[in-house]
């Protein structure tokens, strides 16, 4: 559905280009919130992280996610320049508050792009007027398109669903195709509910949220220095009753978005999604799922389309979670080709078939690998998600400083 991060009531956008890119495409957006918005994010666990990221922490907590406006940057990361990133981020969100007629305090700025570039701050201060002008309902498009920097493909979502006597709506959008990996990488990602919720409910679901989506994709095994995601919860304060419904939307939301970030990868051809079953517990799931999509040789065997389940079986070997092999079955989309601890007499030019069929292209509806594990009887479950890993990526990463 259309709308994307403004589609919940009261949330404006924009995204124009402020010449922080070489491209001359939009590099600067923001996001303006409701009186009264509430806030919480999850970011990077990296300990070279940027400044932006340590204002973000410490206004979302000093302020319990009383939050009115992020501004997002592309082109530069202000990552390990030293005091200078800290001056320079509280230099333009004060100038933004300025003009909002906020405490500096309400607002945010995220930064993204290469690794020891500084923003140019007079640049950006020279736009604030226009950026700040330029807010409207109808930018989204703008603004996801503004935080974008070697992705190839816009990442929004909207979504609505009737919660007892009133339709709520869930807005969204994303960044990141290179430097992605579990436990925050190089992504930015906002998401967006006109359902008003408690402060610390809200932060708990939101931890629940990334934890089964954006910390369960992986395109390079890398992490990052500036990964953020914030949520926005806003409006009439929602009946406690509707909460898990509520949650689940932001699932499905913030999948959506994890799944585009995935499907984006670097030089990546197809989609893949490791579905790990019957563990003892969500935990051992997590680990093994996130530990066979994050394998350079089973990525580099899904772009050769090569069934090589000996591939798989190692990664699950080298997981850290609990199994017995003897209890292990194994699928590459609808066909098992190892049970039992003993491989299976499958046809290989098949099963290699079908996996050639998925790396036509990226974004068309059968563009999903998926290798699915049962390890055992347990009731431990999880999915993650990645991508082939081609030789478009080695061209990418050594031809552009990322």
């Amino acid at each position: 559905m259309s709308g994307g991060i403004t589609t919940p009531d009261g949330f404006l956008v924009a995204g124009i280009s402020a010449g922080l890119k070489p491209s001359g495409k939009k590099d600067l957006a923001l996001l303006y919130a409701p009186d009264g918005a509430c806030c919480s994010g999850t970011f990077t666990q990296s300990v070279t992280r940027a400044s932006c990221v340590d204002l973000c922490i410490d206004r979302i907590k000093a302020s319990e996610g009383k939050i009115r406006a992020v501004v997002i940057n592309s082109g530069q990361a202000n990552a390990c320049t030293g005091s200078r990133g800290k001056i320079d981020s509280e230099i333009i969100t004060h100038e933004l508050a300025q003009r909002l007629g906020l405490s500096n305090e309400e607002v945010l700025i995220c930064s993204t792009g290469v690794i020891g570039e500084p923003i140019p701050v007079e640049r950006v201060s020279s736009h604030l007027d226009h950026l700040v002008n330029s807010l409207d309902k109808e930018a989204y498009l703008d603004a996801a398109n503004a935080i974008l920097t070697t992705d190839l493909h816009v990442k929004q979502i909207s979504y609505q669903a009737v919660l007892g006597d009133r339709r709520i709506s869930i807005g969204g959008m994303a960044k990141g195709s290179g430097m992605i990996h579990p436990s925050m990488a190089t992504m930015l990602s906002y998401i967006t509910c006109d359902a008003g919720v408690d402060y610390a409910i809200w932060s708990d679901m939101i931890k629940r949220v990334a934890e089964l989506s954006f910390n369960s994709i992986t395109v390079d095994g890398d992490t990052s220095t500036n990964d953020t995601f914030l949520a926005f919860s806003s409006g009439a304060e929602l009946d406690p009753r509707y909460l898990s419904t509520l949650e689940e939307g932001l699932h499905l939301t913030a999948q959506y978005l994890a799944k585009a970030i995935a499907r984006d990868g670097e030089g990546a051809n197809c989609l893949l999604e490791v579905k790990v079953e019957g563990a003892q517990s969500d935990l051992d799931a997590n680990v093994m799922a996130r530990t066979i999509a994050a394998s350079s040789l089973v990525k580099t065997a899904v772009h050769g389309s090569d069934p090589n389940w000996g591939r798989i079986i190692a990664a699950m070997g080298r997981s850290g979670a609990f199994f017995h092999l003897s209890d292990v079955q194994l699928w590459i989309g609808p066909y098992e080709i190892f049970a039992n601890g003993t491989p299976l007499d499958f046809d290989r030019q098949i099963v290699s078939n079908f996996m050639q069929a998925r790396l036509k292209g990226k974004y068309l509806i059968d563009d999903l690998i998926s290798i699915r594990v049962r390890i055992g009887i347990g009731k431990g479950i999880a999915t993650a998600w990645g991508c082939d890993l081609s030789d478009q990526y080695v061209r990418i990463n050594a031809d552009y400083t990322t």
